[in-house]
């Protein structure tokens, strides 16, 4: 090139930049996306709703596409479409209905039922107002409240009118922009409700958070979803963060945790053209197999191996109105509070649940002592009191209110978190303040070695730090573990913890069971077996193997590959944590 003439150097250059220039936009729709000859055509309603009680005052129009081969008889799959009103026509870029048609036609996807909703508006109170547009809050906001929106308020108004599939196995659901970042997070907080995500152009930039995606899919436990990503080099690129890297990051992510994920890059912009090129085939491998299940990922490549393959959370014990305090003496026994109803239950190693003693006080934290007797913080009575075997009880601190308690060779520490405070206690009653100015202390456990004691603070999102010393004190306070926390949520919903033989710290919070490592940094995410309060943790069975956790009404477990200890034994020296 250097030695042609500068006129034909430079008509080159700019024919050259023309090609990539016009190159990001080079996408057509090829033939599933046009009509086709002897393809029954399904049927679209437009409909309006005005009534959400999750996103209060919004209005907004949405359609509901019914393909030919529907049959009341039959429980259709369903495929929720984010900014619906640019989906649904059989024009345009998308064509979303004709694409149905025509697959639906030639058996390349079931019998699939459109949903597609745009996001809402408040209207404006006069006209010379503006109106309150709702699509960031609604697609970008991270948590569950956008999916709630789907599951209670639209998805039901379809169930009225037709005959869909209540299987997860069966929902798709899809967005561009950010209505692919309110798809993605739709079926990742509600895995019960939607597992076949086709995202393009997906927002997972720091607009309110989605830039959180990448790490949470390699922290949590993999669930049950197919993830289709579609993004283009020439993406946005803006305060928020860069569209093109982000998506990059989100598949490095998914393919990191073995999530079932596909990609198509490209070189397009901003715009749905590529994605709408590409519709069919997404279509096709989003669906290919029906109906056989979508698999979870799996922790393979994570360096902390806790999780076995196949075992799962088992249910122990129902029925309660509100379980707390799990505890477990040198067998591995487990014993465990229904605070509400001021009784502790025990469970032996065949499986067995019995009451151990009722009229507890409130009984919450529990823990086992050297001496064999189980140490319980009766709050109703503000007493820390011990259970011999034969149920009869001893008070050994008074006048103190308590949540949550430890025991060690020569005392114990409880919490008070309605006072702020942490206690430090001995046997023969004497009581010192060693700690104040958290705002609720709770959760309280000792790292293997016995020099280190573990707090989780409910009203905030760290454990903290301590060293103990000789006489009892607490020394070098840190705010150490560093916890993640719902988007709905100003807290971690900390509440109990407990540690395993390497220093690992097991919390218990409204994200699920968050394990630390020993230096403070969350490894691993584990899902919780239903919804409601997680309160606490502690591992026991013979092996002490088992992580038993308290959830509202009942109580489950889950067999690991580490260990738990009794820190009123001797004390174990964990290994050097890897930095």
């Amino acid at each position: 090139m250097q030695n042609l003439p500068l006129c034909l150097r430079l008509l080159f250059i700019l024919v050259l930049s023309l090609v990539f220039v016009t190159a990001a936009d080079d996408y057509v729709l090829g033939p599933d996306s046009m009509p086709q000859a002897g393809v029954p055509e399904g049927s679209i309603e437009k409909l309006f709703f005005n009534d959400s009680k999750i996103y209060l005052g919004t209005e907004r129009d949405w359609w509901i596409y019914v393909p030919a081969q529907y049959d009341p008889s039959k429980p259709a799959c369903l495929m929720v479409w984010q900014d619906g009103g640019s989906r649904v026509t059989r024009d345009g870029q998308w064509r979303v209905p004709v694409v149905f048609d025509n697959l639906i036609h030639k058996g390349e996807m079931p019998v699939t039922i459109g949903v597609f909703i745009n996001p809402g508006v408040v209207p404006a109170p006069h006209e010379n107002a503006t109106a309150r547009y709702n699509r960031s809050f609604e697609y970008d906001s991270m948590g569950d409240r956008y999916a709630r929106f789907l599951i209670e308020e639209m998805i039901p108004q379809v169930e009225a009118k037709y005959n869909i599939s209540d299987d997860p196995n069966d929902r798709a659901i899809a967005g561009a922009s950010s209505g692919a970042i309110a798809a993605f997070g739709a079926a990742w907080n509600r895995p019960d409700a939607f597992r076949r995500i086709f995202s393009t152009i997906g927002t997972y930039v720091g607009l309110r958070g989605g830039d959180g995606y990448p790490t949470l899919i390699r922290k949590t436990e993999p669930k049950p979803l197919r993830v289709f990503l579609q993004d283009g080099s020439n993406d946005l690129n803006l305060y928020g963060g860069g569209w093109w890297e982000a998506n990059l990051d989100m598949y490095a992510s998914l393919k990191f945790s073995n999530y079932e994920v596909k990609n198509a890059w490209g070189d397009g912009g901003h715009n749905s053209k590529h994605g709408g090129s590409i519709l069919p085939d997404a279509l096709r491998w989003l669906w290919s197999g029906y109906p056989a299940p979508i698999k979870a990922g799996n922790m393979d490549n994570r360096r902390t191996q806790i999780l076995i393959e196949g075992e799962d959370w088992e249910l122990v014990s129902e029925g309660h109105k509100f379980t707390e305090g799990p505890a477990v003496n040198t067998k591995g026994e487990l014993f465990f509070t229904d605070l509400r109803t001021s009784e502790i239950f025990k469970v032996d190693l065949t499986g067995k649940v019995s009451l151990f003693a009722k009229n507890t006080a409130k009984a919450n934290g529990l823990m086992f002592g050297a001496d064999g007797r189980l140490y319980a913080c009766a709050n109703g009575d503000k007493e820390i009191v011990a259970y011999e075997m034969d149920g009869t009880k001893t008070t050994i601190v008074k006048g103190h209110p308590s949540n949550d308690l430890v025991i060690l060779p020569t005392g114990g520490y409880f919490t008070s978190p309605g006072e702020g405070k942490v206690y430090h206690f001995t046997f023969d009653g004497q009581v010192k303040v060693v700690d104040e100015g958290m705002e609720q202390p709770n959760g309280v456990m000792v790292s293997p070695d016995q020099t280190l004691l573990i707090i989780l603070d409910t009203s905030d999102r760290y454990g903290y730090s301590y060293q103990i010393q000789p006489d009892g004190s607490l020394a070098y306070k840190q705010k150490y573990y560093h916890l993640h926390r719902d988007d709905n949520q100003t807290k971690s919903g900390g509440d109990g913890l407990t540690v395993d033989v390497e220093g690992r710290v097991y919390f218990t919070t409204h994200a699920g069971v968050q394990v630390s490592d020993q230096p403070g940094r969350v490894h691993q995410i584990w899902e919780k077996p239903q919804s409601g309060w997680l309160s606490n943790a502690v591992f026991g069975g013979p092996e002490m193997n088992y992580l038993y956790i308290t959830i509202t009404d009942k109580v489950y477990r889950r067999k690991t590959s580490t260990r738990g200890f009794l820190p009123f034994l001797e004390p174990i020296k964990p290994p050097k944590p890897r930095l």
